[in-house]
């Protein structure tokens, strides 16, 4: 009775625990899933934002807000393609260390301009904006550039696929359409027939060259007569009397 208890007590607790342990992971993937939200929308609306100002403030303030929307776009840009290229291809962990490493020099140039964009001293601002528009620059074309050859990459190895199963899809047509393909014809073994020689003045009959002549080929149908053979009981013939 002892162990009937003690065995219902360890199914209850690992039922419990099993129930605790699923809790927690669903409760860890809605927090991660409404973090991922509310990071996009606030994404969004940052983008939104400056676009705005890119358009409705004029001079440095203006070209400010465009350098951050220009450095944002690249560098998500370069990221999703990073990500979703390193799952088919393991070459791209390379490529995604060295954008890591990048991201951090375009972090703190985005939290920089985001700072120039509340700085008061215009004159300051300006004086300031050929370094960022330069530091901007460098970074955007290297993300741009490490974008580029992954899609280069991928596009490459899908033409080369597409390519072998282009010449696999010949062969196969080829082969179902065998009955189009014209045979050679085959070449006589036996050698032709002689042309039939002259008739033969002497005896009016043809020859063939290799032939045996036809009195020799075909024996005669009836044997030629002889003489008859003679037996003792027989008689003699009567002479015939002569008047």
């Amino acid at each position: 009775m002892e162990v009937v208890i003690t065995v219902f007590a360890l199914l209850f607790l690992l039922f419990v625990v099993l129930g605790a342990y699923a809790t927690v992971k669903v409760v860890g993937a809605a927090k991660r899933g409404v973090d991922r939200t509310i990071t996009q929308a606030r994404r969004t609306v940052e983008d939104h934002t400056l676009r705005a100002k890119s358009f409705a403030q004029p001079g440095p303030a203006g070209e400010i807000a465009q350098l951050r929307l220009q450095l944002r776009t690249s560098m998500r840009a370069t990221q999703e393609a990073l990500h979703a290229g390193v799952a088919e291809d393991e070459s791209l962990q390379e490529s995604l260390g060295l954008f890591e490493r990048l991201s951090a020099y375009g972090r703190e140039l985005d939290h920089e301009l985001k700072r120039m964009e509340s700085e008061p001293d215009r004159t300051t601002l300006a004086e300031r904006l050929p370094g960022l528009r330069e530091r901007t620059e460098r970074i955007t074309k290297s993300a741009d550039s490490l974008r580029w050859a992954a899609r280069d990459r991928a596009r490459q190895f899908a033409d080369d696929d597409l390519d072998s199963l282009s010449a696999q899809i010949d062969v196969e047509a080829g082969a179902l359409r065998h009955w189009t393909t014209t045979e050679p014809t085959p070449t006589p073994t036996s050698a032709p027939w002689p042309a039939a020689p002259s008739a033969d003045a002497a005896t009016g009959s043809q020859t063939w060259p290799g032939s045996r002549a036809a009195d020799e080929r075909t024996p005669p149908a009836i044997t030629q007569p002889g003489r008859r053979p003679t037996y003792p009981w027989q008689k003699k013939p009567r002479p015939e009397s002569t008047t």
